[in-house]
C-alpha cells in the first residue's frame, strides 16, 4: 500500500466517525477536491457527471462515465464502480444502481452545496427521493481544515515555486510592460518553477489606479515608473495551493503610496503575531484592521483578512471579524491587509499561515515591504 492509499483510507475512517457525529447515513461528493481527498481520484467537472457515495460499512460507490473507468481499476481501497455510455437518457441507472449498493435511499444525506450542480442533483434526486439532503460542509469542512505532515509539505513547495516565480517575472519585466503581459510572464515562470497547469486561479496583476481594485483582471494598461504595482498570484502543487500578494514599484512611488505599503504590511505583522492555537479567527481579523483603522485607513480596508487555503484557494476556515472559530494545530489559512484608494494606488501583503502546536507559522517569507527595483 502506497503512502497515498493510507492516507485516504485513513481520511475515509475520519469520514465514517464524522457521518455518525453530524448524524448523516451518507453523503454524496461530485467530482473536486473533496471526491479526490477522500479516495486520490482525479475527475474533471464536465458535462459527464461524477458522484461518489460514501455511507459507513459499505464499498465507495461511484457513479461515472466509462470511459473513466481504468481510473476505478486500482484504487487502493473498497470500490464499487457503476458505470455509464454515452447516451444522457440512461445515465440514471448508474446513478440509481450506485445509491441502492450503498444503501442510501433513506435517511440524511449530506452534499455540499458550493460545490454541487443542478446536474448532479437531479440524478441524486432520481436515485435517492425518499432522502433528506442536507448540506455537509461542516462535516466535510472537519475533515480537511487540518493539514497533516504530507500536506503542509505540499503547500510549503506550493509557496516555494510562487515565490521563485515572481522574483523571476520581476526582473524580467519593466515600465512600459503592460498587465497582460506581466501576469503572462508570471505565468510561464510558475511553469518552469514546477507549477501543474491548473493554477488556484489567474494572477491579478494591477498597476497604477487599477490596484485600488482588490480583483483586478489584467489589462492592456502599460506599467509607469514610479507607481504601484500590485501581484496577486499562487501556485498549484499536486492539488494544494499557494497564494500570495506583494507590492512593487520601478523607481520611486509617491509618499502616500509608500505610506499605504507601510501600513498594510504592519497590518499583516499584527495579523501574523496575533494568529496562533485557541485563539479565534475574529481576533486575527481585529488585529490587522486596528493597525488599519488606526492610521486614518480603515474605510479603506473593504474585505476580510484571509480565507482557508489548501485544496481550494478559498476554503475554511474564514478569517473575518464575526468568526469565533478556534484555530487548532494544522490550520492553513492566509493573512491579507489591504488599503485601496480609488483611482490611486491599493497595496495588499498576503502570507500562507499554518497554525502550530505553539504559535503560527508563516510559509512564505519573501519581502513584505514596498519592493522598488
Amino acid at each position: 500500500m502506497t503512502n497515498q492509499q493510507a492516507a485516504v483510507r485513513s481520511r475515509q475512517e475520519r469520514l465514517e466517525k464524522a457521518l455518525d457525529q453530524y448524524g448523516f447515513s451518507a453523503v454524496a461528493i461530485n467530482a473536486g477536491p473533496t471526491l479526490t481527498y477522500l479516495t486520490g481520484l482525479h475527475f474533471h467537472l464536465s458535462e459527464r457527471p461524477v458522484v461518489a457515495v460514501f455511507a459507513p460499512g459499505k464499498p465507495v460507490c461511484l457513479a461515472l462515465p466509462e470511459l473513466e473507468m481504468t481510473k476505478a481499476s486500482q484504487p487502493g481501497f473498497d470500490l464499487s464502480p457503476f458505470a455509464y455510455g454515452e447516451n444522457p437518457a440512461q445515465w440514471h441507472k448508474a446513478f440509481d444502481d450506485a445509491f441502492e449498493a450503498a444503501g442510501a435511499v433513506s435517511g440524511r444525506i449530506g452534499v455540499e452545496p458550493r460545490a454541487l450542480r443542478v446536474l448532479e442533483l437531479r440524478f441524486i434526486e432520481g436515485a435517492a427521493s425518499g432522502v433528506s439532503l442536507e448540506s455537509a460542509e461542516e462535516c466535510v469542512a472537519s475533515l480537511r481544515i487540518q493539514k497533516d505532515t504530507a500536506e503542509l509539505d505540499m503547500m510549503k513547495e506550493a509557496v516555494g515555486m510562487a515565490e521563485a516565480s515572481v522574483q523571476a517575472t520581476v526582473k524580467a519585466v519593466g515600465p512600459g510592460a503592460t498587465e497582460k503581459e506581466i501576469a503572462s510572464e508570471l505565468v510561464i515562470q510558475l511553469l518552469r518553477n514546477g507549477s501543474g497547469s491548473a493554477l488556484p486561479f489567474d494572477p491579478i496583476v494591477a498597476a497604477g489606479p487599477n490596484s485600488a481594485n482588490p480583483h483586478a483582471v489584467p489589462t492592456d494598461r502599460k506599467l509607469q515608473a514610479g507607481e504601484i504595482l500590485l501581484i496577486d498570484w499562487g501556485a498549484n502543487n499536486g492539488g494544494y495551493f499557494s497564494d500570495l500578494t506583494r507590492v512593487f514599484s520601478y523607481g520611486e512611488p509617491s509618499k502616500e503610496s509608500i505610506d499605504i505599503a507601510r501600513i498594510t504590511a504592519e497590518a499583516n505583522a499584527a495579523g501574523r503575531a496575533a494568529a496562533g492555537p485557541g485563539v479565534t479567527a475574529g481576533s486575527v481579523d481585529r488585529a490587522t484592521r486596528a493597525v488599519i483603522e488606526k492610521s486614518g485607513y480603515g474605510e479603506y480596508f473593504t474585505h476580510r483578512t484571509g480565507h482557508g487555503l489548501g485544496m481550494e484557494v478559498h476554503e475554511e476556515p474564514y478569517i473575518r471579524g464575526d468568526n469565533e472559530q478556534i484555530l487548532e494545530p494544522g490550520m492553513t489559512f492566509t493573512i491579507e491587509p489591504g488599503i485601496y484608494l480609488v483611482d490611486k494606488a491599493g497595496t495588499r501583503v498576503e502570507d500562507d499561515m499554518v497554525i502550530t502546536e505553539t504559535g503560527a507559522d508563516s510559509l512564505s517569507s519573501i519581502e513584505r515591504g514596498l519592493v522598488i527595483l
